[in-house]
């Protein structure tokens, strides 16, 4: 194989989306009116892209973000909303109709599929299986066909701090790597994300720095 050659298959291998066998890792943050999909209702949705610098590093890209109006067939419970301190009825929420929250976060998830020749998105979450099994749930509610997402594989930082630094709570994951977290702005959507975020792509930084997928 020519200098060129190894070069050029370097430079495919560096890629977002044959990092991860054509599937785009997207981070993904849910807040909710309970621990139930299928009984509670979705009240924010938060997306956030990555991309892969010139050094091969996963960095944080965009985040799209919605509240979200209540469904009317889900319940929603008063303690959910005194731990993640939203107000269903505030008119400075801005809320919009669960399909319609979807269909934006969805937009941007495909524009980035599409833009990183991949096949399908992929959930990166903070015990991800919670935030997938909502998602999946209000897409089927939606009538929405193409969810851009698999529909059961997912990253699930919890785990993956749980390995790198014995921590699975995200405030406390997030302090063991050095990564600043404010308790006052969390158990907001975007918020959250981008912290999961911030730090997915330390994980996956960190394994590549010690020897790992190169």
């Amino acid at each position: 194989m020519s200098d060129l050659n190894f070069g050029e298959e370097l430079d495919a291998l560096t890629t977002l989306g044959n990092r991860f066998r054509g599937f785009l890792p997207v981070v993904v943050d849910v807040e909710t009116g309970g621990f139930n999909a299928h009984q509670h209702a979705l009240l924010e949705i938060a997306a956030v892209t990555l991309d892969m610098d010139d050094d091969g590093r996963l960095v944080r890209k965009e985040t799209v973000a919605a509240a979200v109006i209540p469904h009317p067939d889900m319940a929603v419970e008063q303690a959910a909303l005194d731990f993640t301190g939203i107000d269903p009825s505030d008119p400075d929420r801005n809320a919009l109709p669960e399909k319609e929250a979807l269909t934006r976060v969805f937009h941007k998830v495909r524009e980035c599929v599409r833009d990183n020749d991949c096949t399908r998105a992929v959930i990166v979450a903070h015990n991800a299986h919670f935030d997938l099994g909502f998602l999946n749930a209000a897409c089927e509610r939606a009538g929405i066909k193409r969810n851009p997402f698999h529909p059961f594989s997912c990253f699930d930082t919890a785990t993956l701090a749980g390995l790198a630094f014995g921590q699975t709570v995200l405030a406390r994951a997030c302090a063991a790597a050095g990564i600043p977290f404010s308790n006052r702005e969390a158990h907001n959507a975007a918020y959250d994300a981008e912290k999961t975020a911030d730090l997915f792509c330390l994980i996956v930084n960190r394994w590549k720095e010690l020897g790992g997928w190169r």
